[in-house]
């Protein structure tokens, strides 16, 4: 293992635990507060919003670096570094799609940088946003109707939504919007430059970090940019097969704790590296 590691960025959902997934597990917690101690700076990167994921990783106490919205919010040292917006024309046609297409089935979540908005009066879906992931949430009967400038649409189907996704969602918005599957039961639309590997760079650049010197792991199709933004890339096990293709390492899923296995042997090495180099 690579010891000279300065960066290690994770997806949360699929790769760290079960999707929607309220809290982090102790494990996780310590290994990220031992490496952080290191001086080796921590990436949290996942689709979520940056309210849900800074809830779930607060016991961690020290200030981490994030990738929300699958990189269209930025924050190092939990401050703002980076927004990127959709264009209103864009969002608004892809809420008609889905109003017209999918008005039953499902469900949307339109993430500004400082919470989201449902229009929903699914009782199940609404606490499954403000319960599971802890979203900020304010509950709206017109999406389009608030005065916000939206950074993600993701919309939801409960059980599966990759054959929509897949199949006709992709597919027709792919030139249009950065569109991706982000779990079994998501797809995300983003603006056209949004990627966790095109934000996994700027961080890079911006703490002068070569890819080398970096660490990521995930488990679905938008995390293939965070796979190709790192030399020791790893995938869970879970992973869907493009992302396990394109990762140099396969390690055990989220139900096994396989990233937890994994940093801790590194910081066990590290430590021994570091006790040597000392002279003790």
């Amino acid at each position: 293992m690579n010891t000279k590691i300065k960066l290690i960025a994770t997806d949360v959902d699929g790769t760290l635990v079960k999707d929607s997934s309220p809290q982090m597990y102790d494990e996780m917690i310590d290994i990220i507060q031992k490496l952080s101690d290191q001086g080796i700076r921590f990436v949290i990167a996942s689709g979520r919003q940056y309210g849900s994921i800074r809830k779930m990783f607060a016991p961690v106490n020290r200030k981490l670096d994030y990738i929300a919205e699958n990189g269209a919010h930025i924050l190092l040292a939990a401050e703002n570094f980076s927004i990127t917006k959709m264009e209103k024309s864009d969002v608004e046609e892809i809420m008609a799609d889905l109003r017209t297409l999918y008005p039953e089935e499902c469900h949307v979540v339109a993430s500004t940088s400082h919470g989201c908005y449902l229009e929903s009066k699914d009782e199940d879906f609404i606490r499954l946003i403000t319960d599971s992931y802890r979203n900020d949430v304010t509950l709206t009967d017109d999406i389009l109707a608030e005065d916000e400038e939206f950074l993600k649409l993701a919309v939801y189907k409960k059980g599966s939504i990759r054959n929509i996704g897949e199949q006709i969602l992709i597919p027709k918005w792919k030139d249009r919007v950065k569109t991706t599957m982000a779990g079994e039961e998501w797809v995300d639309f983003m603006d056209f430059s949004v990627d966790k590997g095109n934000a996994l760079r700027k961080i890079q650049k911006e703490l002068g970090i070569l890819p080398q010197e970096t660490m990521v792991f995930g488990d679905n199709d938008n995390d293939l940019g965070l796979i190709m933004a790192a030399e020791e890339s790893y995938a869970v096990e879970n992973a869907v097969d493009n992302v396990k293709k394109a990762a140099k390492h396969i390690c055990p899923g989220w139900k096994d704790k396989g990233v937890w296995q994994i940093l801790q042997a590194f910081y066990d090495n590290y430590m021994e590296k570091e006790k040597d180099y000392a002279g003790f």
